[in-house]
């Protein structure tokens, strides 16, 4: 059963002349004042999101993004002083790039923050898929093995931070503590300080793949399948109930995960469609270099794989693929409901924020939906 409502904001500033036919990505670059204009969007979108009653707002970790699409350098900070001007909205950490920390001190900042917003942030994290910013913070991207080899040490040293009073690691990238003499005697274990109040840490990876599913599954995290095509939602979905009974986690279809969508309410769907146009194609323009089109032909070949569509898709391919709602709010009721029905474990559905969309458009249709399609599910 549906019951909480959250909010993607990745961190855009307001983009001019977006759209396919529009400025080439590669080609933006705004001044410091334009790009810390994320700061104030995500502020106003935390207070109108807490008086609406949304559960949370999640937030994404990126760096030298002079293009402006993604300008949060760290959510963990941001989300601190953004829970201290709200009351009861939680803060979702979408993702923390976890290749780009030392895993210390990426749990010290998630444990003080636990403290300081009394319980108000939700832990996440993912590997990571810029070149530029990965590898400039000296840890690989591009060699795929290599870069999953370090996350997993780095998750299990964070967890070990977590969860154990004190502790010690000796791994292929990380020996924990330092093997050096400490006020005459030498270190043996070390304790985080301080440590999450809340115990277990509730944690969310992105699924992208078989070997996210598994991974996510055997740690009891949770998975969030986003802008997904409802073909590839559907077998993510029982692939991962699949990898959670495996790890002793049964539980109904749907449960553990959050789905992402994209929408936008009108009168109809042709006027949604041509309203949302723009800044859907602008996403994708920046995002289908990245290898983000997660869409199925009608074979179930994904995008971008041979035989299936290699192109920039546009707002009608996601529509069609019910990743992207766009019509009547009655529509959107009717759509979520039958998401309901095919899987009554999902309880989470995080709406996205298209890039560039000016913030006092998607601000309005967050009211539009807190008003005509919230009142239908059960809210926490």
């Amino acid at each position: 059963m549906i019951k909480n409502f959250s909010v993607l904001y990745v961190g855009n500033i307001e983009l001019e002349n977006v759209g396919l036919s529009g400025s080439p990505a590669n080609n933006r670059k705004y001044s410091n004042d334009r790009l810390v204009e994320s700061f104030e969007t995500a502020t106003q979108a935390a207070v109108l999101m807490d008086e609406l009653n949304f559960y949370s707002l999640w937030m994404a970790e990126h760096h030298f993004q002079r293009e402006g699409y993604e300008c949060i350098p760290n959510i963990i900070l941001l989300s601190t002083h953004l829970a201290a001007q709200t009351k009861k909205l939680k803060f979702g950490c979408g993702f923390n790039i976890v290749p780009m920390w030392h895993p210390l001190r990426l749990a010290e900042d998630y444990a003080t923050a636990d403290i300081l917003t009394g319980g108000r942030m939700i832990f996440g994290v993912g590997r990571g898929y810029h070149s530029r910013e990965v590898e400039t913070f000296g840890s690989p991207v591009i060699d795929n093995d290599a870069n999953r080899e370090l996350f997993e040490e780095q998750i299990e040293i964070i967890f070990k931070a977590f969860n154990q009073e004190t502790f010690s690691h000796k791994g292929n990238h990380y020996t924990i503590p330092a093997e050096v003499p400490y006020r005459g005697y030498d270190l043996k274990d070390i304790t985080l300080v301080p440590r999450p109040q809340n115990i277990p840490v509730e944690t969310w990876q992105p699924i992208v793949s078989g070997s996210s599913i598994e991974f996510t599954a055997s740690k009891g995290f949770n998975g969030v399948v986003a802008l997904t095509g409802d073909q590839l939602v559907d077998d993510i979905f029982h692939k991962f109930q699949n990898a959670c009974a495996r790890n002793d986690r049964e539980g109904p279809l749907g449960e553990n995960l959050a789905l992402g969508l994209g929408f936008y309410i009108a009168d109809t769907q042709q006027e949604a469609i041509d309203n949302l146009r723009p800044f859907h194609d602008e996403r994708y323009k920046w995002f289908s270099p990245f290898g983000f089109v997660r869409y199925a032909d009608e074979e179930g070949r994904v995008w971008g794989t041979p035989g299936a569509p290699a192109r920039t898709p546009r707002i009608e391919d996601g529509v069609a693929q019910k990743a992207w709602i766009c019509g009547p709010a009655e529509d959107f009721v009717r759509h979520l409901k039958e998401i309901e029905g095919k899987y009554p474990g999902l309880e989470h559905v995080i709406l996205h924020w298209p890039e560039g969309m000016p913030r006092d458009i998607f601000l309005h249709q967050l009211r539009l939906f807190a008003k005509e399609v919230m009142p239908h599910f059960h809210s926490e």
